[in-house]
C-alpha cells in the first residue's frame, strides 16, 4: 500500500522537519512580505549562527558580503522555544508560497550566486520517496519557480543595511 500523503507530512513524523530546525535567514523583502501578509511585526530577530552549517563561507560571496552584519549577526525569522519556526502550524506552514521567505522556497535546491549545483541540500527524507520518484517531484516544485525565485533573492540580498565598520 503506497502513502499518498505529502513527504512533509510523513517527514514530520518520523523526525523534526526543516520547519523545526533551521535557522531562516530573511531578506528585506521577506520581512515586508510576511509584514504585510501577516499584519506581524518583530517576527525576525538578528542572530548569530548557532549551526556552523550556516557559517559564512568562499562559497558564495554574496553572502558574506550581504547577510553576515560585521558582528556576525543576520537577521533570522525567531523561533519558538521548541525550535518551531514562529509560523509553523498544525498543518505546515501558516505563510502562502509567495509569502514565505525565499530560502525557504527554495530548499532543497542548493546554490550560489551563480546557480543551483548540481546536488540537492541534504536534509530531506529521500527513504520516503516512491520508486523511481525524485525528491524535486515530491515535493510539486517547478524548477521554472525555482529559477525566478532564485533571482528575487540575489536581487534582495543587496538591499540589505550597509554593513558597520568593524572597530
Amino acid at each position: 500500500m503506497t502513502d499518498d500523503r505529502p513527504i512533509c507530512v510523513r517527514c514530520a513524523e518520523r523526525r523534526q522537519t526543516c520547519c523545526q530546525i533551521s535557522e531562516v535567514y530573511t531578506t528585506p523583502g521577506d520581512v515586508e512580505r510576511i509584514r504585510r501578509f501577516s499584519g506581524r511585526e518583530g517576527f525576525t530577530e538578528m542572530r548569530a549562527p548557532e549551526n556552523p552549517a550556516y557559517l559564512p563561507g568562499d562559497e558564495d560571496g554574496a553572502w558574506s558580503r550581504y547577510v553576515f552584519r560585521s558582528d556576525g549577526t543576520r537577521r533570522v525569522l525567531q523561533r519558538r522555544e521548541s525550535g518551531d519556526c514562529t509560523f509553523l502550524g498544525s498543518q505546515g506552514c501558516l505563510l502562502p508560497l509567495e509569502v514565505r521567505p525565499l530560502v525557504c522556497r527554495l530548499y532543497p535546491y542548493d546554490y550560489d550566486e551563480s546557480g543551483f549545483r548540481e546536488e540537492l541540500a541534504t536534509g530531506c527524507p529521500t527513504e520516503l520517496l516512491r520508486p523511481g520518484q525524485s525528491l524535486i517531484e515530491a515535493l510539486d516544485m517547478q524548477l521554472g519557480d525555482a529559477r525566478r525565485w532564485h533571482r528575487q533573492l540575489y536581487q534582495e540580498l543587496p538591499m540589505e543595511e550597509p554593513r558597520c565598520a568593524s572597530a
